[in-house]
């Protein structure tokens, strides 16, 4: 199997790029050198996944299964030598990620466990959709499993059938049983986009490029791998779900708001997310909301693992969508900045306090929330300032007020950890330079003492559920 093209090295992040990043910001140059590493790290996994497969005794990789893999890269390499883009859009799909790592928890596992040859099948259907988009023709054979057959980016079929025969050429795309019969046939073009009016075929839906010379940004909801392994309840997240043509419809009209809400908050927010958000997961109303979403606000997330892609139920108003994430793609730039350069070597007990949770945070779950939350309350405000409707104003003042007294009650401690590395000092002294430039344009005094009251009794309330503990 030959091996997986890497990059070179990332050079050290430059400090002008780690003041910029401190402040919650970032320029296309700086977050191109994140994205760049998570790239890189990206076909390292896939080579390890590779050797692991190549080193892993017959009873987890059979020797047919292992021929089959190399097949599989066999492909992948063909479709790079002719389109060597659409190739890499498949393999850094944020939730080929998850994928990787679950074939490589399973690789190393004591013997094979459920779900491992179905995750080793799945290879063969990212090798399809990558050569698919490099517009090649080929043969090869597909497994469905659990009833759906995937082609991640591009969608999934909905079928009973377990192996399956894939032909593609001039840009139609024939699946057929293994006896030989006719299942499906559609048009698949190189961008994406798909066309079949079979039922059974969902395609993955499209909201329109945040800026123009930029690709559209995929709503998939149906990729196997979009919520695997990542406890959604005990996150607070919903469970994914499938999208109907009206609430795409729903999802596309507030997305439309999105662009120029971004570009309140300062140019460097829509940059942010035009550099870093690959793709959305659609997740159901929020745990405790009624049938169609009432009664409870919003959920949303992010995995390490699946760099680019934001978790989120549908937003209520395009203003909310572009907070979701301006709050959510400071996590996948601070994870992204962690795994670049470590930034403190504190251990992972969970014993702060964080106005944003109820349960005790390990110090780094307190940096994430911090640095979240503190450009939440610069996003506001400046949209508080900007806003011409007293309602408008009005939340948005009281979203910046409580945003930033959240920040204030935790500042304290990251300030004072000694656990700091050198670019953690650098990133947290940022932080405090922007969380006091925020003093410049005071909410009214209405919002800013709710905000206060809300952090203090969130405070008791938090003491009387943990006890004593430190903070």
């Amino acid at each position: 199997m030959s091996p997986a093209p890497v990059p070179p090295p990332i050079p050290r992040l430059p400090d002008h790029m780690l003041r910029r990043l401190g402040r919650t910001e970032g320029d296309t140059g700086t977050l191109g050198v994140l994205v760049r590493d998570q790239d890189t790290r990206r076909l390292l996994l896939l080579r390890a996944l590779l050797d692991a497969a190549e080193a892993a005794p017959a009873a987890l990789c059979p020797p047919p299964a292992l021929d089959r893999l190399r097949q599989d890269w066999a492909l992948l390499e063909t479709a790079e030598r002719t389109d060597r883009s659409a190739v890499r859009t498949v393999l850094f799909h944020p939730l080929t990620g998850p994928w990787a790592q679950r074939c490589l928890r399973g690789l190393s596992a004591a013997g094979p466990g459920p779900g491992l040859r179905a995750d080793l099948d799945h290879l063969s259907a990212l090798a399809a959709a990558a050569a698919i988009r490099a517009g090649i023709t080929f043969t090869t054979r597909l497994t469905a499993h659990d009833g759906v057959l995937s082609l991640p980016t591009l969608g999934a079929l909905r079928t009973e059938s377990g192996p399956l025969g894939i032909a593609f050429e001039d840009g139609e795309l024939t699946v057929r049983e293994a006896g030989g019969g006719l299942l499906l046939t559609l048009r698949a073009q190189p961008d994406g986009t798909t066309g079949s009016a079979d039922p059974r075929w969902l395609p993955v839906f499209a909201l329109p490029a945040l800026r123009s010379g930029l690709g559209p940004v995929p709503l998939d909801d149906v990729d196997p791998y979009r919520t695997d392994g990542i406890g959604l309840r005990r996150h607070g997240l919903s469970a994914a779900t499938h999208i109907d043509d009206h609430e795409r419809k729903a999802w596309a009209e507030s997305w439309a708001g999105v662009a120029p809400l971004l570009r309140v908050g300062g140019e460097h927010r829509l940059t942010e997310a035009a550099v870093l958000l690959r793709c959305l997961v659609p997740l159901g109303p929020p745990p405790g909301s009624g049938p169609a979403g009432e009664g409870a606000a919003h959920c949303s997330g992010t995995r390490r693992e699946a760099f680019g892609a934001v978790l989120s139920s549908k937003p209520a108003t395009p203003a909310y969508f572009a907070s979701t994430l301006v709050h959510e793609l400071q996590h996948t730039k601070l994870a992204a900045l962690a795994a670049l350069v470590p930034l403190h070597h504190e251990d992972a007990t969970p014993r702060h306090f964080a106005p944003w949770r109820s349960d005790p945070r390990p110090f780094d779950g307190l940096l994430q929330g911090a640095y979240s939350h503190l450009a939440l309350a610069d996003y506001w405000q400046r949209f508080a300032r900007g806003a011409r409707r007293v309602t408008h104003r009005d939340l948005a003042w009281a979203e910046h007020a409580r945003c930033r007294e959240q920040v204030g009650a935790v500042l304290p401690v990251l300030a004072g950890s000694a656990a700091l590395t050198r670019e953690g000092r650098v990133l947290v002294n940022e932080m405090i330079t922007l969380y006091h430039r925020l003093d410049d344009c005071p909410p009214p005094t209405g919002h800013l003492a709710r905000a206060q009251a809300y952090v203090a009794t969130a405070k008791v309330i938090w003491q009387q559920r943990n006890g004593p503990r430190t903070q």
